[in-house]
């Protein structure tokens, strides 16, 4: 739950132009520049409605599994003053802040907004889920048979080719996860995935929504496909091979786990859509392309004006030769 107290979030209907060119800024915003103030004032923000105590910091943060044990959390550590010491990043405490600017979580490497716990000495943000995460979770209802024990470093690339994906929304795990404990096993979610359970109230949609069973298991350890015919997801318009689907108890409504996180890491609520990941492909083409480009208009300049006008025409000869010979 939100501290009352927190920043007011800026929607976006009523966000300044400077502010939606932050919005649409992929990495992780920093602290430094703007919400100082924000920062600064933490010490009231954590102050409760009746008194000059400081506010308790969550100890607990509710997954879907079995009850944890409260000696069960010792992830971080909490101080007095409303901040925690994250064991990924003991040098600096964090602290809990609502901002509705796009960022990348230092944990779990995904996109999130508003409510994180922030440093404010560099920029170091976590998902507030990321970062009051337990150490285990026992009995999640998407992996019910095995423990699942949280880790802060993903699993190494494999054959140093693709990222291992989250099992639930078949994203790659490039940061926090909770992976199985039993060796044998390769299921593996990202936090944001563990926050979800097999039934949800997804805010866009009237109905209670029930997560399919898993289909096929794609390689490399990431399952949970979906091979039904017209499976089109009611949020995004795609279809998708991999990944968990929840669909509506009363009407024709599906919708992919990797949507149903927008709920999760405020994305749904700011109205906030990630960025789109770009083609590796063609960006690699396109930088070939102009390296071959700027190489030849190199050779052009070096050689002198005569000589490159021959190496154009030249060039230009063998193109239309080729053109005759294919028409041919």
């Amino acid at each position: 739950m939100m501290n009352s107290t927190s920043i007011k979030p800026l929607r976006r209907s009523g966000t300044s132009i400077v502010a939606m060119k932050r919005l649409n800024n992929t990495s992780s915003f920093p602290l430094a520049q703007a919400p100082r103030s924000a920062v600064s004032a933490l010490s009231s923000a954590a102050k409760t409605k009746g008194g000059n105590q400081p506010s308790p910091t969550p100890n607990y943060i509710e997954f879907p599994t079995s009850p944890q044990p409260p000696d069960d959390h010792t992830g971080y550590h909490a101080n007095h003053n409303g901040t925690i010491v994250h064991h990924t990043h003991s040098k600096h405490p964090l602290a809990e802040i609502t901002l509705s600017e796009l960022f990348t979580c230092s944990g779990c490497k995904e996109f999130g907004t508003g409510r994180r716990y922030a440093c404010q000495n560099c920029d170091f943000q976590l998902h507030h889920f990321c970062a009051l995460s337990p150490p285990s979770l026992k009995a999640h209802p998407f992996h019910g048979q095995h423990q699942l024990v949280f880790h802060a470093k993903p699993k190494q690339v494999k054959a140093g080719i693709a990222w291992p994906r989250c099992d639930v929304c078949c994203k790659s795990t490039k940061g926090f996860t909770f992976r199985c404990r039993v060796n044998s096993c390769n299921f593996q979610m990202h936090p944001c995935c563990a926050m979800l359970s097999t039934e949800i109230k997804f805010p866009n949609h009237p109905h209670l929504l029930k997560v399919l069973p898993p289909g096929n298991t794609l390689p490399g350890g990431a399952g949970g496909g979906n091979d039904q015919p017209g499976m089109v997801c009611s949020e995004c318009k795609k279809k998708r091979s991999s990944g968990r689907v929840y669909s509506c108890t009363v009407c024709d409504y599906h919708l992919h786990a990797l949507c149903a996180k927008s709920m999760i890491n405020g994305l749904q609520e700011y109205g906030i859509k990630p960025p789109e990941k770009p083609n590796m492909l063609g960006t690699a083409a396109r930088l070939a392309s102009q390296v071959v480009i700027e190489f030849i208009g190199g050779l052009i300049e070096g050689f002198g004006e005569g000589v490159g006008e021959v190496l154009v025409q030249n060039i230009g000869r063998g193109r239309r030769s080729t053109n005759r010979r294919r028409i041919a």
